[in-house]
C-alpha cells in the first residue's frame, strides 16, 4: 500500500477528522504557493463576478499538472469533500462558485495554462484547461491559423470553463458551439482516474464519444484538464457593416441574403436594439453611434474570407448591402473602412453587458428559439413581461444568426431595485413559458449552474432529467463534483 493510500485509508474511519486530515494531505501534496486557506484571500474565488452568489470553501487549490488534480480528487473522494472546478470565474449562472455549506474545495485551473502543441497540418492545438481564451486565439494567429470561439470575457475566461459550459459566443453561426470545436479531452474522473482521450482524429467510430459527456456538464461529471482544439484557416479579409433594419423580420431576411450572396461566409450576425445602443453610449466612454439617425434595430454583420485583400468578396459585400438598401431590408449602413472602425462597431456589442450592469439591476434571459420564430417570440415575450411589470425596459441583443437572444429586462427608471427584484420569479416564468411555447431553450449558451437549476425540470422532459441523473450517479456516485449545479 502506498503512503497516499495508507493516509486515505486512515482518513476514512472518522468523518470530521478525516476531512481535516484530507485537507492537510492535499496541502502536503501540492506544496507552498499552490493553495489558499485564509478566508479573506479566498473571497475572489468564492464570489461570482456579478456578486449574485457567494459561497464558502475549506481550501482553494492550484494544481500544476494532471497528476496533482488526480491526487487531490482521490483524497476528496475518500473523505467526502466536494470539488468545485473553476476557470476564470466568469460564469453567468453561478456555476463556478461553491455553496455556503463550506464542505468543498475550489480547484482553480489557473496554473495549468500551457499551450502544449500546435499541429498546423492537422489544424489542431493541444492546450491545458487553464489557458486564457484570448491567448489561444493569439497563439493560433501566430501560426496563421484561427480558433473561432469568441466571447466578451475572452480576456479572462479559461478554455476549460468554456468547454465545461459549452460556450457559444459570436461565431456559432459559422463554426458551432464549443463542443463542435473539440476533438479530444483529458479528464480527471470523480474517483481520481485520468481519462485520456487527447486525440486529434476527426474520424473515430470506436464506441461512445465520451468527450461529449463532459462538454457542457459544468464540472459535475469530471474535471477537464486538457483539450485538443480544432483550428481553421486564418481570416485575411473581414468585411463588417453596422446596419439599421426596419424590424426583426427584415433582419432575418438580410441574414438569408448575406448567406446566399457570400457563399455562406457570414461569420457574425448580431442583433442590437436601440435601448442597448443607448445604454452603451451612455455608460462606455469613447463609443459613438455609427449612423447619423436613430433607428429601432441594428445588425452587426461580418463576412469573412481567407484570401488576402479579397477585392471580389468586398465588392460582393457592398453589392449585397446596396441591394438590401434598395429593397428596404436595411435603412442605413456604415461599412468599416479600417480595423479600428470595425473594433468601434464591436465595442457597441461587446459592452452591452457591462453597460447594463452600470445602469442598474436587470433580470437576464439567455434563450434560444428557431431562427424563424425570433420575431414572433420577441413580441410575445415582451407582452408577457409587460403583464408582470408594465414599466419594465427591454434590453435585448444577441446572436440572431443562431437563434440565441439575451432577452434582458431592466428595472423601471426611478424605481427601487428591491421592488423590481421581487418580481424576478414572475418575470422569469413569463419569459420561459413563451420560450417553451416556441420549443426553445431557457439556456442557449450560459449553462444552468445554480441560477436555473430549479427551473430546468419545468422545461426539460422528465425522461431527459432521469437520464442525466443516471449518468451523474454512474460517474459520480458520491456526488462530490460541483454539487448543487444543473441537477
Amino acid at each position: 500500500m502506498s503512503s497516499l493510500e495508507a493516509t486515505v485509508s486512515k482518513m476514512s474511519t472518522s468523518p470530521q477528522p478525516a476531512k481535516s486530515l484530507a485537507i492537510e494531505k492535499i496541502k502536503q501534496i501540492l506544496g507552498e504557493g499552490r493553495f489558499i486557506e485564509h478566508k479573506d484571500e479566498m473571497i475572489p474565488f468564492l464570489t461570482e463576478w456579478r456578486g449574485f452568489y457567494t459561497g464558502d470553501a475549506l481550501l482553494v487549490v492550484f494544481p500544476e499538472n494532471v497528476q496533482m488534480v488526480s491526487d487531490v480528487t482521490k483524497i476528496c473522494a475518500e473523505a467526502g469533500i466536494s470539488i468545485v472546478p473553476q476557470g476564470g470565474n466568469t460564469s453567468m449562472c453561478g456555476g463556478a462558485v461553491p455553496s455556503s455549506e463550506g464542505n468543498a474545495i475550489v480547484l482553480s485551473m489557473s496554473k495549468m495554462n500551457k499551450i502544449l502543441s500546435i499541429d498546423t497540418t492537422n489544424y489542431t492545438m493541444t492546450v491545458e484547461a487553464g489557458c486564457i481564451l484570448q491567448n489561444i486565439q493569439e497563439a493560433a494567429k501566430a501560426e496563421d491559423r484561427y480558433f473561432p470561439l469568441s466571447l466578451a470575457a475572452e480576456g479572462s475566461c479559461m478554455i476549460g470553463g468554456n468547454l465545461a459550459t459549452n460556450a457559444g459566443g459570436t461565431n456559432v453561426l459559422r463554426y458551432g458551439n464549443a463542443r463542435e470545436l473539440v476533438l479530444g479531452l483529458e479528464v480527471v474522473l470523480p474517483d481520481g482516474r485520468i481519462l485520456d482521450q487527447l486525440t486529434g482524429l476527426r474520424k473515430d467510430n470506436t464506441g461512445y464519444d465520451l468527450k461529449q459527456l463532459f462538454l457542457g456538464s459544468e464540472g459535475t461529471l469530471g474535471i477537464i484538464t486538457k483539450a485538443v482544439l480544432k483550428l481553421f484557416p486564418a481570416p485575411k479579409s473581414i468585411n463588417a457593416a453596422y446596419c439599421a433594419v426596419p424590424n426583426i423580420s427584415a433582419a432575418l431576411e438580410l441574414l438569408n441574403c448575406a448567406r446566399v450572396e457570400s457563399g455562406d461566409s457570414v461569420e457574425t450576425f448580431e442583433l442590437i436594439s436601440r435601448q442597448v445602443l443607448d445604454l452603451v453610449l451612455k455608460h462606455i466612454p469613447g463609443t459613438r453611434d455609427p449612423l447619423t439617425e436613430s433607428y429601432e434595430y441594428y445588425v452587426l454583420l461580418e463576412i469573412v474570407s481567407t484570401k488576402q485583400d479579397d477585392n471580389e468578396t468586398r465588392k460582393n459585400f457592398e453589392n449585397m448591402l446596396e441591394k438590401a438598401l434598395e429593397s428596404e431590408l436595411i435603412l442605413d449602413a456604415a461599412i468599416a473602412q479600417t480595423e479600428q472602425q470595425r473594433q468601434e462597431f464591436w465595442a457597441l456589442r461587446e459592452n452591452a453587458t457591462e453597460s447594463q450592469k452600470l445602469e442598474g439591476t436587470s433580470i437576464k434571459h439567455d434563450i434560444s428559439v428557431p431562427i424563424s420564430s425570433i420575431p414572433t417570440f420577441y413580441e410575445t415575450a415582451w407582452q408577457a413581461i409587460l403583464g408582470v411589470e408594465p414599466k419594465a425596459r427591454l434590453i435585448a441583443f444577441g446572436h440572431a444568426g443562431d437563434g440565441n437572444l439575451h432577452f434582458n429586462v431592466a428595472q423601471p427608471k426611478n424605481s427601487p431595485s428591491k421592488d423590481f427584484l421581487a418580481k424576478w420569479a414572475d418575470i422569469n416564468h413569463a419569459v420561459h413559458e413563451v420560450v417553451k411555447q416556441f420549443n426553445g431553450s431557457i439556456s442557449a449558451e450560459h449553462g444552468i449552474g445554480q441560477l436555473k437549476k430549479d427551473e430546468l425540470p419545468n422545461y426539460k422532459s422528465s425522461i431527459a432529467i432521469d437520464v442525466m441523473r443516471v449518468i451523474k450517479d454512474a460517474l459520480d456516485p458520491k456526488g462530490i463534483m460541483n454539487p448543487g449545479k444543473i441537477i
